[in-house]
């Protein structure tokens, strides 16, 4: 029954639409062309609704623009089925057509309701101009910040570059009075043997035990000098990986200097795989405060243990538990009381009188564990002594060079070098160095002419051309590096050795090089003609003759 009633909606036995306008032709085709007209704007205006999201994916709110390209594309029909309804009368057609349309309108209707306000808060281009313009000026003021801020690091990186200096100098003035007693000590073995050698005694065997002490005062002498010069030189702050037994027996002889004669320095065996991040020279100088520290506790004499352990889990309240090295700098002094010990580490707090010390000891050794991850504990007793341990976390260690015989001062034993027939130029402005360097070419057979400045030495280089060229470093007007790179500049290709007590420089580190080698004051005869032949080993002799 029910198909009865809706089959002439469909089977088109209602009049068509055309019927009620008469059939007249002008109001038929104005209806024709305007809906089609209608009809292919709504169907092109989802075709470009849909490339527009596809190829904008990052539009919000995309999914809005598929319900609108429903709604447009189902008005689009009903405009198509007006234009067939003016000759058919299938208006149930139309009506589902309406239908469909009527749901989709609705349920974008009710979709953007909810999304006006959203819609309303976002930027307009206006807006993006203002926010775009705020964000420029925003990174401008962060850019000027970060200049400000790395030149305020800059200058903190100096600050703190000069007062790891100032501290070293100090500790060094601490411990002067027990570098010169050992530098004596050194002395009064060269100089002693000497004079026995210069007796002239006709035993070979006495001769050569007493050149044999000599030599061995001055590589002590020598090693001494050098870790002074290593300790003191300027060097900016840089965090390593620090292998802590090589580094405490290196700085044995400091510590044994710095706490003078009247004491006694013992060093624990150390595992060699204990290792910590931080900066070597902080570590050194924080050891040698403690060891000076110590040396003021103990006026009547005493020992210094220092001592270093693995340790692992909670090993002091301010750390976390994990593994650290314990580096610990004991002595058998007079102790501490409970509050001066409560205000040990507070910077400036001495109990020391006026110009004795500056409180910066303990606090500045503080402050390296701290930034080093690290802290510091105090254990004492009044009469019994003290110990402080520094805590820093534990690394991996690294390979390390195992030192032998020293290269540059060598072994003392005879080498199978030579420098017969050929020509050197010897500068040092130290008359005694020049005199003894010289005698030691001339007895290796060399042709030697010597100058006491640069400058003589350079205008000896316009009339000659030497197979070799040996200049002092340290020396008044240019150094010995000035000299090498005018040298070779005038003598493309002169192999020149640099002879000097000075520790490492900026300078010598630029001119050292292919052909030019350096040699460490003191050294031995076979050491310098060793070097030196080898300068010059290969290269053809030539006449250095004036022009």
């Amino acid at each position: 029954m029910m198909t009865d009633l809706l089959r002439p909606f469909f089977d088109g036995s209602y009049a068509p639409h055309g019927y009620c306008l008469l059939w007249q032709p002008e109001l038929i085709w104005t209806h024709v062309i305007t809906d089609t007209l209608i009809a292919g704007a709504y169907f092109s205006i989802p075709l470009v609704l849909i490339v527009m999201i596809r190829r904008r994916a990052d539009i919000a709110f995309g999914w809005v623009f598929w319900l609108f390209a429903m709604f447009i594309t189902a008005c689009g029909v009903t405009h198509v089925m007006g234009i067939w309804t003016l000759w058919n009368g299938n208006y149930g057609v139309e009506a589902l057509v309406k239908v469909v349309t009527a749901v989709v309108s609705v349920a974008t209707a009710i979709t953007l309701w909810p999304l006006l306000p959203k819609v309303i808060a976002l930027p307009s281009p206006k807006m993006l101009r203002v926010a775009n313009a705020e964000l420029a000026a925003t990174i401008a003021e962060r850019d000027a910040a970060l200049v400000r801020m790395h030149e305020e690091m800059t200058q903190r990186e100096l600050a703190e570059t000069a007062l790891l200096q100032a501290r070293k100098l100090e500790a060094l003035g601490q411990l002067s009075g027990g570098i010169s007693h050992d530098f004596n000590n050194v002395l009064q073995a060269v100089g002693g043997n000497l004079e026995l050698i210069g007796r002239g005694s006709h035993d070979p065997e006495r001769m050569a035990r007493w050149t044999r002490n000599a030599m061995k005062a001055v590589q002590h002498g020598k090693s001494l000098a050098g870790q002074m010069l290593a300790f003191s030189r300027v060097q900016a702050l840089a965090v390593t990986t620090v292998t802590i037994a090589p580094m405490v027996a290196g700085m044995a002889d400091l510590i044994r200097g710095s706490i003078g004669p009247a004491n006694r320095l013992e060093i624990d065996p150390i595992d060699p795989a204990l290792a910590v991040t931080t900066d070597m020279a902080q570590i050194e100088l924080a050891i040698l405060n403690l060891a000076i520290n110590a040396r003021d506790a103990m006026p009547r004499g005493g020992t210094l243990r220092v001592a270093a352990h693995a340790r692992t889990g909670k090993v002091h309240a301010d750390l976390p538990k994990g593994d650290y090295v314990e580096i610990s700098v004991a002595d058998d002094g007079v102790g501490m009381l409970p509050e001066v010990l409560d205000r040990a580490l507070e910077p400036f707090f001495t109990t020391k009188a006026v110009g004795e010390g500056a409180g910066l000891g303990l606090s500045m050794v503080f402050g390296v564990a701290r930034q080093s991850g690290g802290t510091v504990a105090l254990r004492s007793q009044p009469g019994t002594g003290t110990v402080v341990s520094l805590f820093l976390p534990r690394v991996a260690a690294v390979a390390a060079n195992i030192a032998g015989d020293d290269p540059e001062y060598g072994t003392g034993e005879a080498v199978a070098a030579t420098l017969a027939g050929r020509s050197i130029l010897l500068i040092d402005d130290d008359d005694d160095v020049r005199a003894t360097v010289l005698e030691i070419l001339s007895e290796a057979e060399a042709r030697v002419i010597s100058a006491n400045s640069g400058d003589a030495g350079l205008q000896h280089l316009r009339h000659m051309r030497p197979d070799l060229m040996i200049v002092d470093f340290a020396m008044p007007g240019i150094n010995g590096a000035e000299v090498a790179t005018l040298a070779r500049a005038t003598c493309v290709g002169l192999p020149v050795l640099i002879v000097t007590g000075h520790a490492r420089s900026a300078e010598l580190d630029a001119v050292a090089g292919q052909g030019v080698g350096v040699l460490r004051k003191p050294f031995t005869a076979d050491a310098l003609i060793r070097t030196a032949s080898g300068l010059v080993s290969g290269r053809p002799k030539v006449d250095a003759r004036p022009a």
